[in-house]
């Protein structure tokens, strides 16, 4: 049995609409907070328990006779929060016998340095907890760049701003890495094993062509300061730091074909 939690976030569904597609639907259980909020599931014929990274007991009956879990990360980041969370998660693998947890890390997790340092803490406690493992290491979602609001607004103006500092982003889609974190569930071969999930390097100039090409309209990049990219100055940092401008070829090879790129990422975007 397959059991996945975080079914209503946007992950956790990629992950268990692919699954439907794999494996019979008696094989799975999807795992929410708020079990209500997936009744679409249910209705469907997908056993839905309740789980809260809170409550330590729920989640022991909702991991019951998995075989392999997929652990999403919480996404709670106000301090203290997310490691008890993720405490509980990982003893109630334990407790509940599960088989082989995967679990949803983030890029460079193994550093363990500053906001990544709860998903390093999260891999030593499975590792330590004798759990078999599989750590998909995600890098930034390409969503957090190329999204509707922040093309549009850079198709509208005829530009394209970015504190960059030139430096190529390794960003993957939320629908590529839901897929890999399908096939690794469904597959063979991953046991204990940490993979590096990034999709093909891009640069803002790249996107700011991307753009023209698929909008048919001209849109210029031009790099800004850092102190005028306000709310995501911070992750501007990272870019400018060369924090994703190191490739992998792990999240093609689950996939088993090219993950998307830059271009293919603005043509879903203008597609809606």
């Amino acid at each position: 049995m397959i059991v996945v939690t975080g079914v209503t976030g946007r992950l956790g569904r990629i992950v268990i609409e692919d699954l439907l597609t794999r494996v019979s639907v008696d094989q799975l259980v999807a795992v929410a907070r708020h079990p209500e909020q997936a009744a679409e599931l249910a209705q469907r014929g997908v056993e839905v328990r309740r789980g809260d990274y809170d409550d330590r007991e729920s989640l022991v009956d909702a991991f019951s006779g998995a075989d392999r879990l997929l652990f999403v990360s919480s996404p709670e980041v106000t301090p203290g929060v997310r490691r008890p969370q993720h405490e509980n998660v990982v003893d109630a693998a334990v407790r509940a016998a599960v088989g082989h947890i995967v679990y949803t890390s983030a890029i460079k997790a193994h550093e363990g340095a500053g906001f990544l340092e709860d998903h390093g803490v999260t891999e030593h406690l499975i590792r330590d907890a004798g759990l078999t493992y599989t750590f998909l290491r995600n890098t930034f979602y390409t969503e957090v760049f190329v999204n509707p609001p922040a093309v549009q607004a850079a198709v509208d103006s005829g530009e394209l701003r970015a504190a960059d500092g030139g430096k190529p982003l390794n960003t993957a889609t939320i629908r590529d890495l839901g897929l890999a974190a399908s096939a690794v569930l469904t597959g063979h071969g991953h046991e204990d094993t940490a993979y590096e999930l990034c999709g093909p390097l891009w640069t803002f100039p790249e996107l700011a062509a991307a753009l023209s090409e698929v909008s048919g309209k001209p849109v210029a990049y031009r790099e800004i300061p850092l102190e005028e990219a306000g709310e995501m100055a911070f992750v501007f940092e990272l870019v400018r730091a060369g924090f994703f401008a190191e490739p992998s070829a792990d999240l093609e090879k689950l996939l088993g074909h090219p993950a998307t790129g830059i271009r293919g990422a603005v043509q879903e975007v203008l597609r809606r």
